[in-house]
């Protein structure tokens, strides 16, 4: 295949670096490009808005696969003007391509399909618009309409920073035609994160989550920029709110756009504000976010030209997308001034070394080879892309690459991924059960292990027989809530496990516990002796086994999570030490 990928930025360096891993891609063009697209890609000089001399240029390499990066080929018409002449192209039509070129006609949109989002006034008379903010409440959120490159957005805090957005926008025209409408709308309050997903019109197939960080300052502080870096996964979206976006969000704006008659095929990405698990929308965009997709294509494993050609075909309801389950962070490097004024054609050292560290990728974005060196030529210049066995590893490695490169007048901000620690703690990956307060001197020693291991977990009390409500509400949820495993202890009787592992698909746990005269050679027997297809993994008795069902915990964990295959590992080697000192204590008998 030849593919053309269109755009010239951390995305597009992003994307021609996982279709050069396709193995049915021969060779790949890129429109304009950069200095780092020109290492995988031939950089033609093509501008992206110039969509008649791209068509021309497809039509003339006989081009299999065209992939648009940016948005505004695709306000402009570019998949109309290319499936009229039978080419090949990923990305939505001019007019489904309006869910992100005009944020009146998506905010209706929702409005009208209610898919939730905050409330919003439309204004075209910039004395209207000041009229209204004499008689609002703040803070406000207030929009151009159109593209603005991601920095269309204020918060006003006050009246006074309210009238002078509606002035730099309406009157001043820092945005272009894109301001000839504001939107002013309410503030919601919450965290932010970003929401992929790739659509053929019909099925939607989510792309790993990710979280981006628009202010230019650390904090959150400043003004908005195009994305001042991303990880990917979001720990703050649990399953339960996966569900809820995809349920609520993503599938019905889907449907919403087929039902207006603007059929939507390519990346439709979700800017969600959450806030007590639960979503809303702030914005729509048309394509991969930048720079959500470094992070995320980072993590692909699957073919994504199988996966863009799938979605063009229509034929996205068979395929699923495989990930890494290491963690991606990507902190993007920028020009001093930024997203102001800024100079360009300073002198970039450090990307050789950068290049032969393990696990880091740099994607270029305002980049050019001059005189043999690499130069930066735009606001934001690079995106430094790195993998680890956990966030806080994927964050370090990255800011580990960043220091090490250098050019007159670089900015980055140096918080990139701290919200993904704070939120990896928040979200329980084993929950823990006790039928009653007395089991807990022997439960302890299952939450002390999970502690050493940094493994977040819940502890809660439900009876088999005395809260049986309770008990089947709480494994009914349990992977809902995000949790992937139930560890249950229980005594005598000791039913908890086994009616927990009935209303679960989630591995679960148990714990037989020593409460009766029998010494707890009941609760093992009730614990172990399951009927066929309601397996419980049962563990010794009392506090052996509470230690055993962390460490098993962990070994299931470990599957998925590096960083808990790692604690496993020094947990051998502690137990070994631990003999060995025990041996030499013990010395010559």
């Amino acid at each position: 295949m030849k593919v053309l990928v269109v755009g010239s930025g951390g995305r597009e360096h992003a994307l021609v670096w996982k279709i050069a891993r396709s193995p049915s891609v021969k060779k790949i063009y890129c429109a304009r490009g950069n200095a780092g697209i020109s290492t995988l890609a031939e950089c033609v000089n093509i501008s992206a808005e110039d969509i008649k001399g791209l068509c021309a240029f497809a039509q003339n390499k006989k081009i299999d696969l065209t992939v648009v990066g940016p948005e505004t080929p695709l306000t402009l018409g570019i998949v109309d003007l290319f499936s009229a002449q039978k080419l090949s192209i990923f990305g939505p039509g001019k007019e489904a391509a309006a869910i992100e070129g005009s944020k009146v006609f998506a905010k209706k949109l929702m409005d009208k399909y209610h898919i939730p989002t905050g409330k919003y006034e439309v204004f075209t008379s910039t004395n209207k618009a000041m009229a209204y903010l004499k008689k609002a409440a703040f803070p406000l959120v207030i929009k151009a309409d159109g593209l603005a490159a991601g920095k269309g957005v204020i918060v006003a805090q006050s009246y006074e920073e309210g009238v002078a957005a509606v002035d730099l926008i309406m009157q001043k025209k820092a945005f272009g035609e894109a301001g000839n409408r504001v939107i002013i709308e309410e503030f919601l309050e919450g965290e932010e994160c970003s929401f992929m997903a790739v659509t053929d019109g019909k099925t939607v197939l989510p792309l790993a989550t990710s979280q981006d960080h628009k202010a230019i300052f650390d904090g959150d502080r400043g003004p908005n920029t195009g994305g001042m870096g991303a990880y990917s996964p979001a720990p703050m979206v649990t399953p339960q709110l996966h569900k809820q976006i995809m349920e609520e969000v993503m599938q019905p704006t889907i449907k919403a756009l087929a039902a207006e008659g603007r059929p939507y095929r390519g990346v439709l990405y979700a800017g969600l504000i959450i806030k007590e698990g639960k979503a809303r929308v702030l914005e729509f965009n048309g394509r991969f976010g930048d720079p959500e997709a470094q992070p995320v294509l980072a993590r692909m494993k699957s073919d994504l030209v199988e996966t863009m050609q799938a979605a063009i075909d229509g034929t996205l309801g068979g395929l699923s997308i495989d990930w890494d389950p290491r963690p991606a962070v990507c902190v993007v490097m920028a020009s001093q001034g930024y997203p102001g004024n800024y100079e360009k054609g300073k002198v970039i050292q450090g990307l050789a070394t950068v290049s032969k560290m393990k696990d880091v990728i740099v994607f270029h974005a305002g980049t050019v080879r001059k005189d043999n060196h690499i130069i930066t030529s735009g606001g934001r210049v690079m995106s430094i892309t790195a993998l680890g066995s956990d966030h806080k590893q994927a964050i370090e490695r990255a800011y580990e690459a960043v220091g090490r490169i250098k050019w007159e007048g670089v900015y980055f901000r140096k918080d990139i991924g701290r919200k993904a620690l704070k939120n990896q703690g928040s979200s329980p990956l084993v929950g823990i059960v006790m039928g009653s307060d007395s089991d807990l001197p022997i439960m302890v020693e299952t939450t002390s292990v999970l502690k050493k291991m940094d493994i977040p977990y819940e502890l809660t009390i439900a009876s088999a027989h005395r809260s049986p409500q309770r008990t089947h509400e709480y494994a009914q949820k349990a992977a809902e809530r995000g949790l992937e495993i139930i560890i249950a202890g229980a005594g005598a009787a000791a039913h908890l496990a086994g009616v927990i592992a009935s209303e679960t698909t989630l591995p679960v746990i148990g714990v037989p516990i020593n409460s009766s005269a029998l010494n707890g050679l009941d609760s093992l027997l009730s614990t172990a002796q399951m009927p066929p297809g309601v397996p419980v993994a049962t563990m010794a008795i009392g506090k052996a086994g509470a230690r055993n069902a962390a460490i098993f915990a962990a070994q299931i964990l470990s599957l998925k999570y590096p960083r808990i295959a790692e604690q496993l590992r020094k947990h051998k080697v502690e137990m070994a030490q631990e003999v060995e000192e025990k041996a030499n204590r013990l010395g010559p008998v």
